[in-house]
């Protein structure tokens, strides 16, 4: 599973990769459960965040190298072993042979049971402050026709046949002996399997039918975090910046996106180094939305701002879901004195509003800041209150290059999800434009400075899922609940 998702992505291993764990899960002791649980969730989550290493080394931030090495694995695993103890929680859960009837009733009940409690925990834990991984998004960018199925329910209706396929192959496996059965449970998973892909393929052959257009330019400034809160990253953005932006407003564009913090200094306090850029958006005349950090007394919130002609903030967005170990210290009197705060402002980040909204002069956006990409309902809650069109903001500079390959797969989804438009503008990369089917238009390279100017539309529908939210999970819950009830022992 940890193939599935970059730098590899081999995103049809996905629906068999399951198989080990459950059949091995279901034959096993209680500690050998979890002894399997450890490995493949290991192998799953340890591989595929294995990204976050690229943290180090932090000499710059006047971490030692050491030092900047040990933070760097801690963090990684970390965020391994949060997402290992989701597959502990499931393993523990699903019923063992030894206490249940092996048969075909009570496989299918299992695969009732598996697939329920999967789809559960994942929901539960995307509600936690570190999520990144559900099994959903092993699809993403390629196979965009199952991932349509996240505008019935989010992730819960990708992650549920993913599950499903791999426990419907698992029990065959078990059943093998039993003549026809083992082959009746293949059938189900391969029938599964062609309904879902016929499912999505239904929606995803839906013409977009777009309203008002909007020509939005989106500057990459490239601009490495080993200088980019000293001066002369401060100057480089500024130059940047403003030489990107004039282009922009040349080429005719409506409005200019920068990338989350692209001025990595207090909005508000347009001092010498910020005079260019703001000089720039008097002279031009061109809406901007400006990454950059907002101060109300001694609290600083990550924050994009509305910027008009006239130089004025008509609107900010100020960043929810901000990242643990890296924007805050989860637990700060227990972990305050034992790990240094990766981000080097003296002050401590506040999250925003989760209610707030984002409104323009085009149009009410859904806006994501980094992390945020990584939980779905932050999107569709801004979805269902009227935003037309979706504004993500990154830095991505962090890491290793896997990192932003995995955030652009995040915003595919979430541009499919909630049937939006989505530009996305982030310092080193990838930026990129996609449309509401997931296809990605336009996407940025690597480590590079880029200009573009694309066109988007306006779009007011609203998906099941924005509509209703993640009611599969509720579904689920019911559903594996009933079933393991029913299952016949021993």
């Amino acid at each position: 599973m940890g193939l599935t998702p970059a730098p590899v992505e081999a995103f049809p291993l996905a629906w068999v990769a399951l198989i080990p764990l459950w059949v091995s899960t279901i034959r096993a002791s209680r500690k050998m459960a979890i002894i399997y649980a450890i490995a493949w969730g290991f192998g799953y989550y340890g591989l595929a965040l294995f990204w976050i290493t690229g943290i180090h080394p932090m000499m710059w931030l006047g971490i030692p190298w050491l030092g900047s090495l040990a933070i760097a694995i801690f963090c990684w695993l970390f965020i391994t072993f949060w997402g290992i103890g989701l597959v502990i929680a499931w393993s523990f859960l699903l019923p063992k042979n030894k206490n249940f009837k092996i048969g075909p009733r009570n496989s299918l009940l299992r695969v009732l049971i598996g697939t329920s409690t999967w789809c559960v925990l994942e929901t539960l834990w995307s509600y936690t402050p570190l999520w990144w991984s559900p099994l959903a998004y092993t699809q993403s960018p390629h196979n965009l026709i199952v991932l349509h199925l996240g505008q019935i329910s989010g992730t819960t209706a990708v992650t549920a046949g993913i599950v499903a396929v791999n426990g419907f192959l698992a029990e065959a496996l078990v059943l093998r002996k039993k003549k026809w059965i083992g082959w009746e449970l293949s059938g189900l998973a391969i029938v599964l399997l062609i309904s879902l892909h016929g499912l999505g393929l239904s929606l995803y052959l839906r013409p977009l039918v777009n309203e008002n257009s909007l020509k939005v330019g989106i500057i990459q400034g490239n601009i490495p975090n080993e200088i980019k809160l000293n001066p002369e990253g401060w100057y480089k953005a500024i130059e940047g910046y403003t030489s990107g932006y004039r282009e922009l407003s040349d080429r005719g564009v409506d409005a200019v996106l920068t990338p989350e913090t692209a001025l990595p200094f207090i909005w508000q306090d347009r001092g010498q180094f910020q005079s260019s850029f703001y000089r720039a958006i008097l002279d031009k005349g061109v809406l901007a939305w400006v990454g950059g950090f907002k101060q109300e007394d001694k609290k600083i919130t990550n924050s994009l701002f509305t910027v008009t002609s006239k130089g004025e903030n008509i609107s900010h967005y100020d960043k929810v879901k901000l990242v643990p170990l890296g924007e805050y210290i989860p637990f700060q009197k227990v972990l305050g004195n034992f790990i240094d705060r990766l981000s080097p402002l003296e002050a401590i980040l506040v999250p925003g509003d989760p209610k707030q909204v984002f409104e323009t002069p085009f149009g009410r956006a859904i806006v994501g800041i980094c992390y945020e990409s990584a939980f779905p309902y932050h999107f569709q809650r801004q979805a269902a209150r009227g935003g037309e069109f979706i504004l993500t903001a990154s830095n991505n500079a962090h890491y290793s290059n896997v990192m932003p390959a995995q955030h652009h797969a995040l915003d595919v989804m979430r541009a499919i999800e909630s049937d939006r438009w989505a530009v996305r503008a982030t310092n080193t990369g990838y930026s990129g434009i996609v449309d509401p089917h997931g296809k990605t238009l336009w996407i940025s390279d690597i480590n590079t400075y880029e200009l573009y100017s694309g066109t988007i539309y306006h779009r007011t529908t609203k998906t099941l899922y924005v509509l209703w939210g993640d009611w599969l999970t509720w579904c689920f819950l019911a559903i594996g609940t009933i079933s393991f009830l029913l299952q016949e022992k021993h």
